[in-house]
């Protein structure tokens, strides 16, 4: 899946000239976390909530000080170096992004133009669709050999009960050699394909039918 398919294309902006009390107004006002900031259509910079808070007097400051937010523009205050994400990334390099550089959000930019933003919870929110928890489904972890085709071995088990997927992951093993593969299937009820994977010669290594009375 690309940026361009989750990300907010009606981006609140604001521009340099705006002023801190401008900024937390329309950050209040929108209940946004994070502001682009833009001129000419080019994104020149980005104000987080968090800026604007440090920025602004305390309680006990407020009466002598809260002039200042009126004087203060916001490209005083802004990012500059902006850690961005294009319309036609996937969604899982703009993840990456975000982890790598512990910011909140990307705003999406193509040509130089802002065309978007995706934020933490967006990819968050893909991320879950992805794996398949978000609907009724079962999750099987087989151990397999570090070989071509054991995907496509148990596939074929699943095929043969007319069971469809919801997600497969594939993860390595904590065991030399092998591998950890990951399904999110749609039954409820997978004993008879978990009878199926452990004639076929695997191991099941994570479902609730495989712990004890005490684990449960």
């Amino acid at each position: 899946m690309l940026v361009e398919q989750i990300m907010t294309r009606e981006v609140v902006t604001l521009s340099p000239d705006n002023t801190l009390q401008e900024a937390l107004d329309l950050s209040h006002h929108h209940r946004l976390r994070h502001l682009p900031v833009v001129q000419d259509g080019l994104l020149v910079g980005l104000i987080s909530d968090r800026d604007l808070r440090a920025a602004a007097p305390s309680t006990l400051e407020q009466a002598e000080s809260d002039q200042i937010l009126h004087d203060i523009r916001v490209e005083q205050l802004m990012i500059k170096d902006v850690i961005t994400a294009h319309p036609l990334d996937f969604v899982e390099d703009a993840a990456a992004q975000i982890y790598k550089h512990s910011v909140g959000c990307l705003p999406v930019v193509s040509q130089g133009k802002l065309t978007g933003i995706v934020t933490e919870r967006d990819i968050l929110r893909n991320l879950v669709e992805m794996m398949g928890v978000n609907a009724p489904t079962s999750r099987i972890e087989v151990e397999v050999p570090d070989k071509t085709g054991m995907l496509a071995n148990i596939s074929d088990l699943l095929r043969a009960r007319r069971i469809n997927t919801s997600a497969v992951m594939v993860f390595p093993s904590a065991k030399e050699g092998y591998r950890t593969i990951v399904f999110r299937i749609r039954t409820m009820d997978p004993r008879r394909f978990i009878q199926d994977i452990e004639a076929a010669g695997y191991r099941v290594v994570g479902h609730p039918s495989m712990m004890t009375d005490g684990e449960v």
